[in-house]
């Protein structure tokens, strides 16, 4: 079991991690601080050491990522490059594959988004219809794929695709890396009402051919490999929500502590004061189940971890859209300001709600998986 008291070693990385996003700040130039956080080694602290990591895993990247947060600016494509693509390509790729790209995605040089999302699948996985099939020892991939984060910005995309088993007929997922230049590849950038520093694409792959090693893993190993990635993506979600939770509550408390109407502080108001503790205790508990996750994933325990990642970001988006949204109601009309920027974080916020899984697929899966009820879907 995880211990309650963080290392030493950790306690100087969130130290450390929050001395440079306080440096950038949530004016933050996302190009700069990826540069810096990569050379400061922050970046790959998951990746193993022999591939330029830091040998360290989920439990370290998690942690990176709230601190940034908290500081308020986060890098969400930690969420995408070293946590999803950069485990599966370590837990699961060839020893050319972690070559070329594990010591890139930890130094930053190249970065790598994750495709699976597709218009008419949604939260079924099971009815991706991005196609892989052979095409001598070539591999010819054809689909759709919606809501992709940073492809502009990404060297190559980790598509999940679905080959057929030649005995039975039925489609398995398969990953594969798919270069950003490679013909018949395209995207579209989505309108989004949400301003953020990573966009968001909808991808069409017309008969894209890849090459035998483009294929990440074994093509007959299915789900154990995507969830190697879908894992991680729930605990560094977690993180995202928990550290712009920890944001939005650190303004509120600073400036219930000044703002006075009458003859004391607003903050000495319970009305104002207990909402604000009940978010940070909801932030903290969040934190816990985050841990937790993490130190499952990290010990290679994938059914614990699945339970506990899933638990873990439904926590800390409920307890991210509450910090936030009592956040904006201390400063009242100030909260909707752009000099305090939390009004954007209304509509964030509801980004751990939704993605990459809703809350209400995670409460299915607790009650199936976990209570052992009737299966609803």
């Amino acid at each position: 079991m995880t211990t309650l008291i963080e290392s030493e070693e950790h306690k100087a990385l969130r130290a450390a991690v929050a001395a440079l996003g306080k440096r950038h700040g949530r004016d933050y130039v996302r190009e700069d601080l990826w540069t810096e956080a990569a050379k400061l080694g922050y970046l790959g602290v998951n990746l193993p050491e022999a591939y330029g990591g830091g040998g360290g895993g989920i439990a370290e990247l998690s942690l990176v990522l709230e601190e940034l947060g908290a500081a308020g600016c986060p890098l969400l494509m930690m969420v995408v490059s070293p946590a999803i693509c950069g485990t599966v390509i370590a837990r699961f790729g060839t020893e050319e594959q972690k070559r070329e790209w594990l010591p890139a995605l930890a130094n930053g040089t190249r970065t790598m988004a994750f495709g699976i999302t597709e218009p008419d699948a949604g939260s079924n996985s099971h009815r991706i219809t991005t196609t892989a099939r052979r095409d001598g020892a070539d591999w010819l991939l054809t689909g759709r794929k919606v809501f992709i984060s940073g492809v502009d910005i990404a060297d190559a995309t980790l598509v999940v695709g679905r080959t057929e088993d030649a005995r039975t007929g039925t489609l398995k997922p398969c990953l594969f890396i798919v270069p950003r230049d490679a013909d018949g590849f395209t995207r579209r950038q989505i309108d989004m009402e949400l301003q953020a520093a990573e966009k968001q694409f909808e991808l069409v792959l017309d008969d894209v051919r890849l090459p035998a090693d483009a294929l990440v893993g074994d093509e007959d190993a299915g789900l154990l490999q995507l969830f190697a990635g879908l894992n991680p993506e729930r605990i560094m979600t977690a993180a995202f929500a928990i550290g712009m939770g920890r944001h939005a509550l650190a303004q509120a408390v600073a400036y219930a502590r000044e703002r006075t109407v009458w003859k004391s502080p607003i903050g000495a108001h319970q009305a104002i004061a207990h909402p604000l503790a009940q978010a940070h205790i909801d932030l903290e508990l969040a934190r816990l189940m985050m841990q937790k996750a993490a130190h499952l994933y990290d010990a290679g325990d994938d059914a614990g971890a699945g339970e506990a990642a899933n638990m873990a970001k439904y926590a800390a988006g409920e307890a991210c859209v509450r910090a936030v949204d009592q956040a904006v109601h201390t400063l009242g009309g100030n909260g909707l300001t752009r000099e305090f920027g939390l009004a954007r974080l209304i509509t964030a916020a509801r980004v751990a709600r939704i993605a990459p899984v809703s809350r209400e697929m995670i409460l299915n899966y607790v009650s199936h998986q976990t209570l052992g009820l009737p299966k609803s879907y």
